[in-house]
């Protein structure tokens, strides 16, 4: 090769290629992908790390929307779209394919899932692979894989079984122990599904569902369709409302009249539950151990106004030097009933996490049990369809404590709650098919376990 023409090939290889349109918010969806499959990160914490990236920092919300859309289909339906694509590759992939994966499943979501243009997605794929250099050499694959998943994807899609393929047996075997199977396989189904939006409202909330166009539900929530950016919805900069599912709006609601009492929140973050008893007029305490998840809780009561004490301990051993009316406890744990939300759950959870989760839970309870006054109440939640992290964990706690502590039932109507959202025991137990509506987009609730408790003595 001449000296001219090498130096006008380096040159060539050097300069950067032009980025199609529509590309930058597909290469934000494979990086959410594989910062969940590859990296073990939560969707969120994926979400924020792509975002903090330079090239990221300027999508338009409309992409950024898109990119978030690609990347939790392929993480709710990541077994039928494994099953779809492995169709047509005829031999195993080798480990060193760079991002192939991740970019094979964002363009299959795509073209069987959202009804994207088959065009414009597969070249786009292309595009990726070809910019990927350990993925560059599969760009022909690439482009006859998803040709063929435009052509029979979504006929191979309607004969799948979608809770067997996307939801891990161990989990689908836990439901079916614990519910049954017809109740297991609501549960799938429904948690496969995209949520919409439920906010809570400071006030009126009647109001606010007329002004946003949403709907009231019968528990005092408004539920919008999960469309555009949160941020540019009336009311927000205002500080009006708060994001927050049907479902866990709920426990803050059986503390009953807060306003004047003192309540301590334990395990605040992200601060809805406080939020709640603050704007009902209580002097709430919220205690969190998570540093990033502090200054988010401080963010967020900021935006709304409201004033509570932030507190940074350790829940468990926390010791202020004086009790209680009200402790509020919404104990981590395997959040099973929140898999609509953060369908991140299929993938990074495990049934061993469930003896180390249930070890915290029990020391939580045994410090809101020394922090509550005689006469006042404890509400024990969790976001998880387990029942050890449960009426489990509740039982365990009463035969622990003697004659201290007692149930107080929740009772059909109380906050909106329907008779078939509490157990023969007087708890509440939501399942993410619950509050169904005509519009099943508009249907379903996460996953909840609350049981109020009183202090005898």
């Amino acid at each position: 090769m001449a000296a001219g023409q090498r130096r006008t090939k380096e040159r060539q290889t050097s300069e950067p290629r032009q980025c199609p349109p529509g590309l930058l918010a597909r290469e934000l969806a494979v990086e959410l992908i594989a910062g969940v499959l590859d990296r073990g990160r939560t969707f969120d914490e994926a979400l924020a790390y792509g975002m903090a990236r330079q090239e990221y920092r300027e999508l338009a919300g409309n992409d950024r929307g898109l990119a978030r859309l690609i990347a939790a289909t392929v993480l709710r339906r990541h077994g039928q779209l494994t099953n779809i694509i492995g169709t047509f590759i005829e031999r195993p992939l080798p480990r060193d394919r760079g991002r192939l994966t991740s970019i094979l499943l964002a363009a299959a979501a795509q073209l069987v899932f959202l009804g994207s243009a088959p065009h414009a997605v597969i070249s786009l794929a292309v595009e990726q692979a070809r910019r990927d250099p350990r993925a560059r050499r599969f760009d022909r694959l690439t482009n006859a894989v998803l040709r063929r998943v435009s052509e029979r994807g979504a006929e191979i899609a309607a004969a799948q079984d979608p809770v067997r393929l996307n939801v891990p047996d161990w989990l689908r075997n836990r439901w079916s122990a614990a519910y049954g199977e017809a109740t297991a396989r609501l549960i799938g189904e429904a948690s496969l599904r995209e949520a919409p939006l439920d906010i809570t409202a400071k006030s009126e909330p009647a109001v606010w569902a007329k002004r946003l166009g949403g709907i009231l539900l019968p528990t005092g929530s408004v539920r919008l369709r999960a469309e555009g950016r949160i941020e540019n919805l009336d009311g927000f900069d205002e500080g009006a409302w708060w994001v927050q599912d049907a479902a866990a709006a709920l426990p803050a609601k059986l503390v009953g009249n807060v306003e004047g009492q003192q309540i301590a929140d334990l395990c605040a973050a992200p601060g809805g539950k406080t939020a709640e008893l603050a704007a009902a007029g209580g002097h709430v305490s919220a205690v969190e151990v998570d540093e990033r998840r502090i200054e988010r809780l401080k963010a967020n009561l900021a935006r709304l106004r409201l004033e509570a004490e932030v507190v940074h301990a350790d829940a468990a051993e926390w010791n202020p030097g004086r009790t209680f009316d009200a402790i509020l406890l919404d104990a981590p744990c395997l959040s099973t009933g929140t898999i609509r939300r953060h369908p991140d759950i299929l993938h990074l959870k495990r049934e061993s996490d469930i003896d180390r989760l249930c070890a915290g839970q029990a020391r939580l309870l045994a410090n809101a049990a020394r922090l509550v006054k005689p006469g006042g109440l404890i509400v024990y939640c969790t976001c998880s369809l387990e029942p050890e992290e449960g009426p489990q964990q509740i039982a365990q706690f009463l035969a622990r404590t003697g004659e201290a502590f007692e149930r107080v039932p929740i009772e059909p109507g109380e906050a909106g709650i329907a008779q078939e959202w509490i157990t023969p025991d007087g708890d509440l137990r939501t399942f993410p098919f619950h509050l169904r509506l005509d519009d099943q987009a508009m249907s379903g609730m996460d996953g909840f376990y609350a049981a109020r408790l009183t202090r005898r003595c």
